[in-house]
């Protein structure tokens, strides 16, 4: 455990000096948030209600399926899987860390939006902040889920980017952080649930921790779980 917590931190500290993680995870996050927020708030007011959970749900999915995927295809694709083949390392070692690794860091850059937000946009804080930290514990969970998968199924930087991008896309524009999902038809509604976005939005928002908005997130981390379980354990016979 005590070797699991050491390469944990690390990691944190070589994703702090990654240009990669620092703007996936906090450049193109905050600075949407300073552009976008002050023109959501001003055609939109009502926006200000909300306004949190959509910064959030867009954060979070640039980290988790545009700044983990290709972190984790450098390290399973090149020497260091062979660094830890010879020392005997369990293969889950390093993707269980850059996981650790990248869900702090996105927790930290949503506790940033949840405190400037207010100051900046007069937008509403969550009523119950408690609640709001749990249901984003799980939405990071479950989108890091997906970019380890990502990360670990592709071999190719090219298919890793356009994949990623055909997952992030839809997260945020079918998800109804931009405009509300009832403005969609009826077709795209449906697609949008396919993808961790719209659930993560509904179950941030107040009174959103409910089994019926948790449910799905809860199943893709599960899948994902099991997922990167077989492609480590595929990996290592190779």
């Amino acid at each position: 455990m005590s070797a699991f917590l050491y390469g944990t931190l690390l990691q944190w500290r070589l994703d702090i000096r990654s240009r990669s993680l620092l703007v996936t995870c906090y450049v193109v996050p905050l600075l949407f948030f300073f552009l976008m927020g002050g023109i959501f708030t001003s055609v939109m007011p009502q926006m200000r209600q909300t306004l949190i959970q959509s910064m959030v749900v867009m954060g979070v999915s640039m980290g988790a399926f545009i700044g983990l995927p290709p972190s984790i295809l450098e390290t399973y694709g090149g020497d260091v899987k062979k660094v830890y083949r010879a020392n005997g390392v369990p293969m889950l070692f390093g993707v269980a860390a850059m996981f650790l690794s990248a869900f702090l860091h996105l927790l930290l850059m949503c506790i940033l939006l949840v405190l400037l937000a207010p100051v900046l946009f007069d937008a509403a804080l969550p009523a119950d902040l408690p609640a709001f930290f749990a249901a984003l514990a799980v939405y990071i969970a479950a989108s890091l889920g997906i970019g380890c998968v990502l990360g670990l199924v592709l071999k190719s930087q090219a298919k890793l980017t356009m994949a990623a991008q055909l997952v992030f896309l839809p997260s945020i524009m079918l998800s109804g952080i931009m405009f509300p999902a009832e403005m969609l038809p009826g077709v795209l509604q449906t697609l949008g649930r396919l993808f961790p976005g719209t659930w993560g939005f509904l179950l941030l928002q107040n009174g959103g921790l409910r089994l019926q908005n948790l449910w799905y997130l809860l199943l893709v981390f599960c899948l994902s779980f099991a997922a990167c379980a077989f492609l480590l354990k595929r990996r290592a016979s190779e």
